[in-house]
């Protein structure tokens, strides 16, 4: 699969999958000496590899990979889609895809996975397909002249995507590669204020600000699955970004404002089923330093939870906010525990953490680990609450396990961690071994 450079991808197209750097793999290992099944001396944990062969890959942490009845996965192979059956682990590629193309996800009502071809590069006009999950079948749904496609709502009627003014796109574009021409090499690479080069992770913050602070004219959009109609949604000069429909609700669709996390205020809401409707903000800072992001809506569409520092880098949460009412809870975690991204299970009763290498923004010293969230809640002593106890947050830890050792991990490849739709294993994509692949650790420990 062909990538396009980094820096159209940041400008024209802001898709989250995309807005991460790809994986440079550690060495290339034979495929004989890439395990298919072990278990884990540190966890106890057993570790599948559902994937056959490198350049293999899942989805990112809040898009939908699985089939509504929970029977298969979706991911990537180099030929183009497959499917994994999650009882037998057989892996039968439905279709094969020539042109450079992404997967998008899977509906949440029909056996149908959504994948956009681009065949042009930068902001050439794109396609959406969708192909049956069982028979391979594929048809068209509609063009994308000019954007990018990021999400689908509950019922599959609308696409969800964003763009930004063609004029303003190029000119700042131009601008941009006149700078530093390294964007081209899909690399954060850049210097301080003393001309020494940044940390990987200090470099993506720098190019991340310069990209917002360019100010560049965007519009999210809906298109009509049907007839193809595109409807503007909501404009600024804001990045606008991560954007995701409820898995329940319809009309109900969450974006974030991209930039440094302590610069902008990120998540968002608005109704895409009322005209006019205004966004609705998430989540308001108290202090400075603090952030907020990486969002994701909970299974059945009733809570939105993120990544919570605050400040950053120094105390960290997974906070939700109840949308129907506004109640938020907020969990705790240690410096170690603190995940490039998190996720809960289809029972809203447990959460994943992907863990994170030294130089992100937790610094972990020993982070690198697949994680499993047990969220334990601070009872009221004897009893005995504020009088205002309900309106405030509600406070708790999470207990948590160590799944998987990931020390071989390159943290350039995020793992995006997802639970599988009976509970009880985790997804995740490594270059632990080389080349990309999707591995599924058990929950239960092995007897």
């Amino acid at each position: 699969m062909k990538r396009l450079s980094l820096i159209a991808t940041l400008l024209l197209a802001g898709s989250p999958l995309a807005a991460a750097p790809p994986a440079t793999a550690p060495q290339s290992v034979a495929k004989a000496d890439i395990p298919r099944e072990w278990i884990d001396p540190d966890t106890g944990h057993r570790i599948v590899r559902l994937s056959d062969e490198p350049g293999s890959s899942s989805l990112y942490f809040n898009y939908n990979g699985y089939t509504p009845q929970g029977d298969k996965l979706l991911i990537t192979v180099p030929e183009g889609i497959a499917t994994v059956d999650l009882k037998t682990r057989k892996l039968t590629i439905i279709v094969r895809i020539k042109t450079p193309f992404r997967m998008l996800f899977t509906g949440h009502k029909t056996r149908s996975v959504y994948y956009i071809t681009m065949p042009g590069k930068g902001d050439a006009p794109k396609t959406v397909y969708a192909a049956d999950v069982d028979t391979g079948r594929t048809r068209k749904i509609a063009d994308v002249t000019h954007g990018d496609i990021q999400t689908i709502n509950a019922d599959e009627t609308l696409l969800g995507g964003v763009e930004t003014d063609p004029g303003a796109a190029s000119a700042s574009l131009a601008y941009f590669q006149k700078r530093d021409t390294r964007y081209d090499q899909a690399d954060y690479k850049a210097t301080g204020p003393d001309g020494k080069p940044l940390t990987y992770a200090e470099a993506k913050e720098t190019r991340m600000n310069e990209r917002l602070e360019a100010k560049i004219p965007m519009t999210m959009f809906t298109i009509d699955t049907k007839t193809g109609a595109k409807k503007a949604v909501y404009g600024s000069t804001d990045w606008l970004n991560h954007l995701q429909f409820s898995p329940t609700d319809p009309g109900l669709l969450m974006f974030c404002h991209e930039g440094p996390w302590h610069k902008v205020d990120r998540l968002w809401t608005i109704r895409t089923d009322q005209p006019g409707a205004k966004p609705v903000s998430i989540h308001h800072r108290t202090m400075n330093m603090e952030i907020a992001g990486h969002e994701w809506f909970s299974h059945d569409g009733k809570t939105i939870w993120y990544d919570l520092q605050t400040p950053r880098g120094e105390d960290f949460w997974v906070a939700g906010y109840e949308i129907a009412t506004g109640k938020r809870t907020w969990y705790h975690l240690q410096r170690n525990e603190w995940s490039v991204h998190y996720h809960s299970s289809p029972d809203g009763t447990l959460f994943s953490g992907d863990g994170g290498d030294n130089e992100m923004v937790a610094h972990a010293p020993d982070g690198k680990w697949m994680y499993l969230f047990r969220p334990q809640t601070i009872p009221d002593v004897a009893g005995i609450k504020a009088p205002n106890a309900d309106a405030l947050i509600k406070p708790g830890f999470f207990k948590a396990e160590k799944l998987v050792n990931m020390s071989k991990q390159d943290y350039r490849l995020e793992p995006n961690g997802n639970f599988t739709p009976d509970g009880k294993w985790l997804v995740f994509r490594s270059n632990m071994f080389g080349g990309t692949q999707v591995y599924a650790v058990e929950l239960a420990k092995a007897q």
